[in-house]
């Protein structure tokens, strides 16, 4: 029998009916297997579902807010230096709102929440008719695959002759994008370059073992605080009778309505706990293992999930800046390469336009320790007092363009022309200030 009628027969879909719906699924669909009649279980954590995982859900809030609320920008390097260009149409676009719909807030949150999830991460660019961008817009990384075609069928290397192009399933309609109208940006680990594997689709077992963790303490507090045992009885019970005493002792027993409330037994009737408890399944320890290994494969700290155990003021401020170098930085680095590339042309990477993230919204410090550090920067001659004032987003002063040092630094080569008379050059003086050296008739 046909997948496809079993389907139909298990949503109760008539075969003589004049209308029929076709119900498609893939082999990682659960309800394929719920179709089929195999038994996986309560606990789904495949694709979206990974997010009723408590700990993966604010993993990838964290990353996913963390990466929207920097501001990105343009700029380019020449010989003069690296120069901010805020009149490049990319900017504009990036800068305030990526398409008609999202902000740039959105846009990004929704990239690294798919990016953390899947493992990729892909959005697709819009053309106008003279070949300008003017939109940029998110898909489904469920709903998308990469196909790869070599020209020799034996051949399992990538060349130039390989053609590559994404598949997008919009549901009545498979799309086909080529490269260069895709964003594509890998969040995960990557075996060929080409697809980015899902950090959640490695932790398969760990998630499981959260969502059980979680299903386990939502059960125990709906059943009211009650634990599992068995009843026992002196004597014989036809089946009928069994189901009929365990519905009304349940009943009677759990659920919250039930809590710290008394249970009649009759006589001749023994209840009996074989529940495990909390404690000797080292449930907490356990948990919090399962915690620690999904923020460790996401790159989020301990004391961004609110756990202080062992934090310190001088642990936290250092995690912190771990967090940027070890967790964000190679996924800024990789979404700046990707747009770099696609939504530049080329001459202006040969000109030297890149993009770039501002991280200064991560790495800013208390207001003391920034004005030590213009301080620092201004008087020691590489800083310019308007670079300082923009970086507080301040106007530009009056004389604020110039470079500044202090007047007693000279080169090492000036060493010592102070203390030497105006008029005199540093050996007269040195024989002014030492007349008896090298004079034999001074001695006399």
């Amino acid at each position: 029998m046909k997948i496809k009628n079993i389907a139909r027969r298990w949503l109760g879909i008539d075969k003589q009916a004049e209308k029929r719906e076709t119900l498609e699924l893939n082999v990682d669909d659960r309800r394929l297997l719920e179709v089929l009649g195999i038994d996986i279980g309560d606990v789904n954590v495949r694709g979206k579902n990974a997010l009723k995982v408590d700990t993966v859900f604010a993993c990838v809030r964290i990353r996913s807010e963390s990466v929207a609320k920097l501001p990105l920008k343009i700029y380019q390097e020449d010989e003069s230096g690296i120069q901010k260009q805020t009149r490049h149409p990319a900017f504009q676009l990036l800068r305030l709102r990526p398409n008609p719909y999202m902000s740039a807030f959105d846009f990004w949150k929704c990239i690294e929440a798919q990016s953390s999830m899947y493992g990729n991460a892909y959005a697709s660019i819009e053309f106008d008719k003279r070949g300008r961008i003017v939109g940029l817009w998110p898909m489904d990384a469920g709903r998308t695959k990469i196909i790869v075609d070599n020209d020799t069928s034996a051949s399992r290397i990538l060349t130039n002759q390989s053609r590559l192009w994404y598949e997008v399933n919009l549901g009545y309609e498979k799309r086909k994008l080529l490269p260069h109208e895709v964003l594509h940006f890998k969040g995960g680990v990557t075996l060929d370059g080409i697809v980015g594997m899902s950090a959640l689709d490695c932790l398969r077992a760990t998630l499981e073992n959260g969502a059980s963790a979680n299903k386990f303490v939502n059960n125990f507090y709906k059943q009211g605080l009650q634990v599992k045992g068995i009843v026992q009885y002196v004597g014989d019970l036809d089946e009928r009778a069994k189901r009929n005493f365990r519905e009304k002792f349940e009943s009677m027993s759990s659920g919250l309505n039930n809590s710290h409330r008394i249970a009649l037994m009759p006589v001749g009737y023994q209840f009996v706990p074989i529940a495990l408890n909390m404690h000797d399944a080292q449930f907490l320890e356990n948990n919090q293992l399962t915690i620690r290994q999904i923020a460790s494969a996401l790159g989020i700290k301990m004391h961004q999930l609110n756990d202080l155990s062992r934090a310190t003021h001088t642990n936290v401020a250092e995690q912190q800046k771990e967090f940027y170098t070890d967790t964000l930085q190679p996924i800024l680095t990789m979404y700046e390469q990707e747009m770099t590339y696609k939504l530049l042309l080329d001459e202006e990477i040969q000109n030297g336009f890149f993009f770039r993230f501002n991280v200064d919204a991560i790495l800013r410090s208390d207001i003391k320790t920034r004005y030590e550090a213009y301080r620092i920067g201004v008087q020691g001659g590489f800083l310019k007092p308007n670079e300082a004032r923009a970086k507080e987003e301040l106007p530009p002063a009056e004389g604020g363009d110039q470079l500044l040092v202090n007047g007693s630094v000279v080169p090492i080569t000036d060493a010592g022309k102070a203390y030497q008379a105006k008029g005199g050059d540093g050996a007269g003086q040195e024989e002014k200030a030492n007349p008896d050296e090298g004079d034999p008739g001074a001695a006399g």
